[in-house]
C-alpha cells in the first residue's frame, strides 16, 4: 500500500498561518490553509483550500505518518501516528450563496475531543432517501415490499435484493428465513460459495427473518444440536467479515432492515468529497469493489462470450469445478428467460444452443 503523510507547515500570513498537507508518494492529496497547529478543546478549525495564488515561503513543523484514512459520508477521518493529538476529521460541506446563483465550499477542521466537549446537534451521516432504486432477483418469490421505491425484478449476479446507482450495483442481500438457513447447514460449503459471491461487492449482507435464538432451540432446530448450529453462525461471520450477518426477527423487520441499509447507502455515495480526496479515502479504507463480482456473472461471461455456439452445462462444470450446480443451472435459466440461450434435450447432456 503507498505511504500517506500529514505535513504541517508555517507561512507568513496572519489570517491563516499555517499550511496542512495530506501527501500520497510525494504527490499533494489535499492542500488546506489552517488557523492553528490543532483544533483547541471545544473548538473546530475554517479552513480553505491551497490555491495556487499563495506563493508565501513555508517552514516545515511536522511530518507525520497516516495509519488510518475513512470515508464517512461528508466527513473525512484520519488517525496519525502518534501518542497524541492523532484523531481528527474534516468536514466537506456545501452552501447556497445567499445574493447570487451557485455554490460554495466550506471545510472545518475538527477533533474527537473537541466534538465530545462542543456536544453538538446529533445529526445522521447517512439520512437516508427513499427514492432509490432495489432490483429484486427474477427468483425471489413472494418479494419484499419497497414503498416509494424504483423497484424492477431482473436477474442479479448474486444475491436477492440490489440497490442499483448510476455506476451500477453498490449493495446486495441475500435473504433468508429460518428454514431456509437451517436447510443451508446440510451443505456448508456452498453457502461459503454464495457468501463469497456477496462480498465481491462493496456493501452486502445476508439477513434473516428469524433470531439467533432461534438457532439455538433444540425444538426448532430438530435435526441438528444447537451447539453446531452456534459453530456454523460463527464460522460464517469469522469467514466472511465483509458481509454483515443480521438477524432481523421476522419478515417484516428484515424487510425494513434492507430498506434502511441500502437507503444509508445510497446517501453516503451521494455526499461527494473533492474527488482526489474520495479516491485516496476510498483506497485506504478497503478493497476496491467489483461490482460484477460473483462466480454466477463469470460463468455468465464465459457463456455469452468464450463458449462454443452449442455446448452441454457439463463443460461449464469442467470449467468452473468449484461452482455449485445451483449456480449454474441458475445462470442456464436466467440466459434462458432472456432469449440469449435455448435447451434440446434434458439433463446434464441436454444441449445449449446460443441465439
Amino acid at each position: 500500500m503507498s505511504s500517506l503523510l500529514w505535513i504541517l507547515e508555517s507561512v507568513e500570513n496572519d489570517k491563516f498561518p499555517y499550511r496542512l498537507t495530506i501527501q500520497k508518494d510525494g504527490k499533494e492529496v489535499l492542500c488546506l490553509r489552517v488557523q492553528n497547529r490543532w483544533p483547541g478543546a471545544g473548538s473546530q478549525i475554517f479552513c480553505l483550500k491551497e490555491s495556487e495564488d499563495y506563493s508565501d515561503p513555508v517552514e516545515e513543523i511536522e511530518r507525520v505518518p497516516i495509519i488510518s484514512l475513512n470515508r464517512y459520508g461528508k466527513r473525512f477521518s484520519m488517525v496519525l501516528n502518534r501518542p497524541a493529538n492523532k484523531r481528527c476529521e474534516f468536514l466537506f460541506l456545501k452552501k447556497k450563496y445567499k445574493t447570487k446563483e451557485g455554490e460554495y465550499e466550506q471545510i472545518f477542521w475538527r477533533t474527537q475531543q473537541g466534538l465530545k466537549e462542543r456536544k453538538p446537534r446529533v445529526k445522521l451521516t447517512a439520512r437516508g432517501d427513499a427514492r432509490i432504486h432495489v432490483l429484486i432477483d427474477i427468483n425471489e418469490k413472494y418479494p419484499w415490499k419497497f414503498q416509494e421505491c424504483v423497484v424492477e425484478r431482473k436477474a442479479l449476479p448474486a444475491g436477492d435484493y440490489a440497490l442499483l446507482r448510476d455506476d451500477g450495483i453498490a449493495a446486495v442481500v441475500e435473504r433468508k428465513t429460518f428454514e431456509n438457513l437451517r436447510s443451508n447447514f446440510n451443505d456448508i460449503a456452498i453457502l461459503h460459495q454464495k457468501l463469497g459471491e456477496l462480498e465481491a461487492y462493496a456493501h452486502s449482507a445476508m439477513v434473516v427473518e428469524a433470531n439467533y435464538s432461534d438457532f439455538l432451540n433444540p425444538k426448532k432446530l430438530t435435526v441438528y444440536t444447537p451447539t453446531y448450529a452456534a459453530k456454523v453462525l460463527a464460522e460464517l461471520s469469522a469467514l466472511h467479515p465483509g458481509t454483515k450477518i443480521v438477524f432481523a426477527g421476522n419478515r417484516k423487520l428484515a424487510n425494513e432492515w434492507t430498506l434502511r441499509f441500502f437507503q444509508a447507502i445510497e446517501s453516503h455515495e451521494r455526499d461527494a468529497l473533492p474527488d482526489r480526496v474520495a479516491e485516496i479515502a476510498e483506497e485506504y479504507g478497503g478493497p476496491s469493489p467489483d461490482f460484477k463480482g460473483g462466480i454466477y456473472y463469470d460463468i455468465r461471461e464465459y457463456i455469452l462470450d468464450e463458449s462454443r455456439n452449442e455446448f452441454i452445462s457439463a463443460e461449464l462444470k469442467d470449467k468452473f469445478p468449484d461452482a455449485p450446480e445451483s449456480t449454474v443451472k441458475r445462470v442456464l435459466q436466467d440466459l434462458k428467460k432472456e432469449g440469449l440461450i435455448t435447451s434440446m434435450g434434458r439433463g446434464r447432456k441436454s444441449r445449449w444452443i446460443k441465439v
